[in-house]
């Protein structure tokens, strides 16, 4: 996830006016809670494939930042190698930044369908560290949803992009990844139904007191810890694509699971790859565990593999995967 920027104070009346409109949406949006049965996956996610693949990412003899390009390259091709086992079509999308070249990895499902739906996540970090939440857990659950995919019947083309240079210094640049990524679809006028970024899904607590918010009266509503996954999406305007994937993830029950709908200026929300589909007027949200907003390791060495909770984190992918078959 990107850098998270200092912002300017906001005025008391303003901090409050935000956090009372948000408590009116959001119980507007969320409803009353019903009991739901918890879904069962055909292909379930797997925790010990999920292991596998994030030692892989994290336990590099070099830290996957833009500066190490050969490791960046040793990650993308893992990701390729695990692709193209199982997708209908894999490929990298390469582009040069300062004289070195970049790698997308794209694999690609369901290919008889003219349109697609983007399920992206960034496999660099943010200097020296492992980013194991951030974000070696969502490229994870982009591999575990490949072996997943293979042979579903599928409603709509799935691409599951791995992306390069999301973290800093080219967080909000057009060297980004997925800025590179959406303006080729955008240009190409490729038909796509929406777009899902999964941005750290991994650490989980349970106490009291774990879970903040940018703002701090939004405790009320969800509650102060950090036993959940959020789907996060525009305040208005989010699409028809949004809404349905929101509400299949929901009917899965696979986990505790808030919505976020937030206007633009909140802080926080567009912190990911989804950023640069809403920039070229695509669908998008982002699944997440709230990062820095929960997970104090953000950006740091402690961002390791015995921080996560891989049985939550499991949870999550097979939620992912079911709203994807199940999408009409």
């Amino acid at each position: 996830m990107g850098f998270k920027n200092i912002l300017k104070p906001t005025k008391k009346k303003l901090i409050f006016f935000v956090g009372f409109l948000f408590i009116a949406i959001v119980l507007f949006v969320s409803g009353e809670k019903k009991d739901r049965t918890v879904q069962t996956s055909p292909v379930p996610a797997d925790s010990t494939q999920v292991k596998k693949h994030l030692v892989a990412l994290t336990q590099t003899p070099q830290f996957r930042n833009h500066k190490n390009v050969d490791q960046l390259n040793a990650i993308a091709d893992y990701i390729h190698k695990t692709f193209k086992t199982y997708s209908d079509s894999t490929g990298f999308q390469e582009y040069k930044v300062d004289g070195q070249s970049y790698k997308n990895v794209i694999g690609s499902f369901g290919t008889e369908n003219s349109k697609r739906i983007i399920i992206g996540a960034h496999y660099d970090v943010c200097g020296d560290q492992q980013g194991a939440d951030d974000n070696a857990t969502g490229v994870t659950a982009l591999l575990e949803l490949a072996r997943m995919l293979k042979g579903q019947k599928l409603n709509y083309r799935i691409d599951l992009v791995a992306y390069t240079l999301e973290e800093p210094p080219y967080f909000r640049t057009e060297n980004m990844g997925s800025y590179i990524h959406a303006k080729y679809l955008k240009d190409n006028h490729i038909d796509v139904y929406g777009m899902a970024s999964v941005e750290m899904i991994g650490y989980f607590k349970d106490e009291k007191g774990s879970q903040s918010f940018p703002v701090g009266i939004l405790s009320w509503i969800y509650g102060d810890k950090g036993d959940f996954i959020t789907l996060v999406k525009k305040f208005s305007g989010a699409g028809p694509f949004v809404g349905n994937f929101i509400d299949q993830f929901k009917d899965t029950n696979q986990i505790k699971t808030e919505t976020f709908p937030a206007p633009g200026f909140v802080h926080g929300v567009d912190f990911s790859d989804h950023l640069n589909y809403w920039e070229f007027d695509f669908p998008a949200l982002m699944i997440t565990d709230t990062s820095f907003f929960r997970n104090k390791n953000y950006h740091k060495s402690t961002d390791t593999l015995e921080t996560l909770d891989i049985q939550r984190m499991t949870k999550v992918i097979d939620a992912i995967f079911l709203s994807i078959i199940h999408l009409k």
